[in-house]
């Protein structure tokens, strides 16, 4: 795909902003030392999946679609101040390619909150990631078709925290230490839309994937690109593997189905999805972290509004139903943006659907 890399020089509404603005000491929780007018905004941003971006903030008008009919759209736009990267890294694979990322997350300098602060927007949000015909859903707003049941989200998180209670695989639950999912200062389990896998504690990996493949023992497991563990399968794996459900508070379950944690690599290749997460918190606790391998062909709402979090199994290239902050309900169809071969491609079409603002950066 031709990347568009937005170029600061050649937009004459482009404001940088300088690490004396009020935005700036903000986001730092203070002035930043050393800082004189002529210093640009700095950030740095480390995900979870290991991939990162720096730069420095900009501000510039953000062009959106604004839905003002059924399966209808006009443009509008909001002076947002942005992240302009300068430096990214796709984690450990290094192999990919993308125009940005979207920052709709808790914190007052998300593009949400920006939006959400100058009444153009609630703070709710959803979207839909086909991974099978590529495109899917994304639409501010609160929905109203289909229902979604929820959990709550975890209070005073940068991320969006949920309380994950068990694993149930083939019918059984794992059995696992009680306190596992509860990793110490980040409690709880991290729905990242912005990761491509799912990345569990050591132990819970082991006793998950000693489930899934019991039986499968003679299966021959090889190392692709030095992360993913492969295996040749001719079967369909729906047919040939358990299900895995996912049991978080108040009784909302996540199902996550053998075409989707075993993802296609090449002819009658499959890897797994499943990944041993690595310490990233600062007592040294193994983070939990679900992507777009469990997100997938589920429509996901975010409701920073009433702090909780959703999904059910959906069909991502239907239509949904959002009520704007008018009251007014309006039918949000589709972007069908490129056919998805494997379960990777869908994960370059996450950054096309979403809004791209945090972008990288043309230099001249």
């Amino acid at each position: 795909m031709d990347l568009t890399l937005y170029d600061p020089k050649g937009s004459h509404t482009s404001e940088l902003i300088s690490c004396d603005q009020d935005f700036c000491s903000s986001t730092f929780d203070g002035p930043i030392s050393g800082c004189k007018p002529e210093i640009p905004c700095p950030y740095s941003i480390t995900y979870g999946d290991g991939s990162s971006t720096a730069g420095y903030y900009v501000r510039d008008y953000l062009t959106f679609d604004f839905v003002d009919g059924n399966l209808h759209t006009a443009p509008q736009n909001s002076s947002i101040i942005f992240g302009c990267g300068a430096v990214q890294s796709m984690g450990s694979s290094n192999e990919g390619a993308l125009d940005g990322i979207i920052g709709f997350g808790q914190a007052n300098s998300s593009v949400l909150s920006q939006l959400a602060a100058s009444r153009k927007v609630k703070k709710i949000f959803s979207h839909c990631l086909d991974n099978i015909r590529g495109g899917g859903i994304f639409a501010i707003g609160e929905l109203v078709e289909p229902k979604v049941s929820t959990t709550p989200l975890v209070p005073n998180m940068s991320h969006f925290n949920v309380v994950l209670k068990n694993i149930e695989v083939d019918g059984d639950i794992l059995q696992l230490p009680s306190d596992i999912f509860d990793s110490g200062n980040t409690k709880g389990t991290v729905i990242d839309s912005g990761t491509t896998l799912a990345y569990l504690p050591l132990i819970v990996y082991d006793e998950l994937l000693s489930k899934v493949f019991a039986r499968h023992s003679g299966l021959k497991l090889e190392l692709v690109e030095g992360q993913f563990k492969c295996f040749h399968y001719a079967g369909n794996v729906d047919d040939g593997f358990p299900v895995v459900k996912l049991h978080f508070e108040d009784s909302l379950s996540l199902t996550v189905y053998p075409h989707e944690y075993l993802f296609p690599y090449s002819d009658g290749e499959r890897c797994i999805g499943w990944q041993r997460s690595v310490p990233q918190t600062k007592d040294g606790k193994d983070m939990t972290l679900l992507g777009d391998l469990v997100l997938s062909n589920k429509l996901v709402l975010y409701d920073l509004e009433n702090m909780v979090i959703g999904w059910t199994d959906y069909n991502c290239s239907s239509s949904i139903k959002v009520k704007d902050s008018s009251g007014t309900v309006h039918t949000v169809g589709a972007h069908n943006l490129s056919p998805a071969s494997t379960f990777l491609n869908g994960r370059t079409l996450t950054f096309f659907l979403l809004l791209t603002v945090m972008l990288n950066c043309f230099f001249n």
